[in-house]
């Protein structure tokens, strides 16, 4: 393993132009995507985003955020599903408030890019990605799997999510938002014939989301995995800039380490790192570091 990172490289001087220089030159761009990237496209877990659409939940049960409701031992599934379709349906179904994620495509669709991302709200596709170039390491909010699970397939969820979501009062708006009708108050359940069960043992089915042991990697993911191999092999001694954005240390492993390494195993390689409070790189290839602590969003606008 590299050494410990050292904070110190964030903000020197000229980095937004190494930055924009290293993207110019670069022959390939990996791009590692995390929770932060997402947070900058206004995709928050509390405050007012959270009081709009679970203000119900959060009078009941005293949480502060989407994530403390999502772990929440609710009683019924009529009343998990209520919880986790609105959080589904806003979170993967709606746009994000502001195009961060259009920046970024502007900044890398004519180069030879791919992207490795442990976000599962499909917000890359939706500003433009391609998809072969897009591995989703840890699931999709737009699928469903077994919860047991009995078979390695997943299932598209939007559909039921819509029904489920209209179920509890709410319509749909032509923008996509979600509204109620005058006079309406939201329910915390839903219909117990909406509630999924896997079409092979009926058993309850679950988010495609790795959280353990049961998380299904199927066949649409092994494809993916191959596709990230390839291009890794393909570009191992070119000119690669590493782009790490809003990635932490919850799971540092997948993204973050392994981005360090192969920029030290490669003498052409540049690392990147944005990130609000936390941009940093280890000693060894400091020389070849570019670490900026921002916002995201805010920074690839100034490289555009």
């Amino acid at each position: 393993m590299l050494g410990w990172r050292i904070p110190k490289l964030a903000n020197e001087p000229g980095q937004i132009e190494k930055l924009k220089e290293a993207l110019e030159t670069s022959d390939a761009v990996l791009v590692g995507a995390g929770a932060g990237l997402s947070a900058s496209a206004g995709f928050s877990y509390a405050g007012e985003r959270f009081e709009r659409y679970f203000g119900d939940f959060a009078a009941r049960y005293h949480f502060t955020d989407m994530y403390s409701g999502g772990f929440y031992p609710y009683d019924t599934l009529e009343e998990h599903w209520a919880y986790w379709s609105r959080y589904i349906y806003i979170n993967r179904y709606l746009d994000a408030p502001k195009p961060v994620y259009e920046q970024l495509y502007g900044l890398v669709k004519e180069k030879d890019y791919f992207v490795l991302s442990t976000n599962v709200d499909h917000c890359f596709q939706k500003a433009g990605f391609e998809k072969h170039r897009l591995f989703y390491t840890q699931g999709d909010y737009g699928l469903f799997q077994c919860s047991e699970p009995c078979h390695q397939a997943t299932y598209d969820n939007a559909d039921v999510i819509r029904r489920m979501v209209k179920a509890q009062g709410y319509e749909i708006l032509e923008n996509g938002e979600l509204g109620l009708p005058k006079g309406r108050e939201t329910l915390r359940r839903i219909p117990s014939e909406l509630v999924p069960h896997c079409p092979k043992c009926g058993k309850p089915m679950s988010m495609n989301l790795r959280a353990d042991s049961t998380f299904v990697e199927d066949e649409g993911w092994h494809r993916a995995s191959e596709r990230y191999s390839d291009f890794l092999r393909r570009h191992r001694n070119v000119k690669v800039l590493f782009l790490e954005l809003g990635v932490g240390f919850n799971t540092p492993g997948i993204i973050k380490y392994p981005f360090w390494q192969m920029t030290y195993q490669n003498p052409e390689a540049t690392y990147a790192c944005i990130n609000y409070g936390d941009a940093a790189a280890p000693k060894e290839i400091a020389g070849r570091s570019i670490c900026i602590n921002g916002d995201i969003g805010e920074v690839l606008k100034k490289l555009k």
